[in-house]
Formats: structure tokens, sequence, C-alpha cells
């Protein structure tokens, strides 16, 4: 089954994504910043990784760069969804590696949409 780790330090988003995922038969881990993201990664190596930019500790920006810069992880497809919706943040995210940069609010389709896109290589 497709792993997807959704890291968000807004609990309420996480639950939402978790929805919009197992409606499609998607199993889901959760991590509210980068580091407990990278706990989760090295433990349960998902198929994804959707991450928002801010959060404490270490940021999606962080989190992006560590997994595309560690051998065992970086082919695993980063997706970044952010309430950062500038064109320079866009630019930013995909430079430290992400494969897909999706704003908030975003409509549930356009985000299934990228998932599959990602999760299908």
């Amino acid at each position: 089954m497709t792993k997807v780790l959704i890291v968000d330090d807004s609990q309420t988003l996480r639950q939402m994504i978790t929805e919009l995922l197992e409606g499609i038969d998607i199993a889901v881990v959760e991590a509210a910043n980068g580091v407990e993201a990278k706990t989760q990664i090295l433990s349960h190596t998902p198929d994804l990784v959707i991450t928002d930019l801010i959060m404490p500790e270490m940021n999606g920006y962080e989190l992006c760069r560590w997994i595309k810069n560690e051998p065992a992880t970086k082919t695993i497809p980063v997706m970044i969804c952010s309430t950062k919706s500038e064109e320079f943040d866009r630019y930013w995210g995909m430079k430290q590696g992400a494969d897909a940069y999706i704003t908030k609010p975003f409509h549930p389709t356009e985000l299934l949409k990228t998932v599959k896109r990602l999760i299908r290589g």
C-alpha cells in the first residue's frame, strides 16, 4: 500500500489531508514538524512527503533539503503545501528539491491529482 507522510504543525490540516488520502486507499503517517518527520522517514520510509514550510524546530525548506541530500531518501518525492504563495517562495521550494508546490487553501482535487502524479513517478 502507498504510504504518505504529512508534515504540518496544524493538526486540523493534517487530519483533512489524511481523510482525502485515505479516501483513495493511501496509508498516512503524520509529523508536526521537520524533526518528527526525519524520525518517521527513517523508520517508515514513505512513498511521498507532503510538507508545510512554516513549522517549529525544522521548517519545510530544511526538511526538503535534508531529504534530497540523503542517499537513502533522495528519491522520495516531496510536495510543499504552504500558505506562502509568492513566486519567490515557489522558486525557493523547488530550488531545495521539491517535486511539486501547491498553496493553501488548495482545492482537494488539485491535491489528489498532484499526489497521484508524484507517486506514479
